[in-house]
């Protein structure tokens, strides 16, 4: 299994990226979010989920380990592929998609190319419990790369996840930690609750 890359982003292309290292290029699927955030020539590190199947082998990346656990948790959704679950990740910000699970927000997950009412529903259903707490309530917006804003991402979340945390229970247990603290003080506020 192939954890992460990390090297020079050699070409990008149709949500993809060739990521090359030490010589060897890695083709890395991409959520738009993350594909136009990456420029060519810089180096980049993303969290990959590696699929085998039939008749392929495909790398998903993520530029976070929060984004790359709720791929997975999308993936395990009966009926939802890892295209639908980029398609996914690619409406707004890993947080925002997390927060639309959580709030029941059919109408924002069934915008997803490729993902109907039925199956933003089942998402819905099966990982409502599995998401944590919403951070707000109402709609969420949908990422548009003409806006120039990339959404931060989360190290505290990040950080409590690779120490093994399911992303429902670091959600959870950051949600009532100061955001303007730093990195490390929220993640050692976490860890005390």
């Amino acid at each position: 299994m192939i954890a992460h890359i990390k090297g020079e982003i050699a070409e990008k292309f149709d949500n993809s990226a060739i990521v090359d290292v030490n010589g060897v290029g890695y083709e890395i699927a991409l959520t738009a979010l993350d594909f136009d955030s990456i420029t060519v020539g810089e180096t980049e590190k993303f969290y990959t989920h590696h699929s085998v199947r039939e008749n392929g082998e495909d790398l998903y990346g993520f530029s976070s380990l929060a984004a790359k656990k709720l791929f997975e948790l999308l993936i395990s959704v009966n009926g939802i592929g890892p295209k639908a679950g980029m398609a996914i990740l690619s409406l707004a910000s890993p947080e925002d998609v997390r927060n639309a699970i959580a709030n029941a927000d059919v109408t924002f997950v069934s915008k997803a190319s490729g993902v109907g009412k039925k199956s933003a529903e089942r998402v819905i259903v099966d990982l409502r419990d599995k998401v944590g707490l919403p951070s707000h309530v109402g709609t969420t917006e949908i990422f548009k790369p003409e806006n120039g804003t990339k959404p931060e991402k989360d190290e505290a979340l990040d950080a409590l996840i690779a120490l093994g945390f399911p992303l429902k229970e670091a959600t959870e247990a950051l949600e009532k930690v100061d955001k303007n603290l730093s990195v490390e003080e929220r993640i050692k506020a976490a860890l005390k609750r």
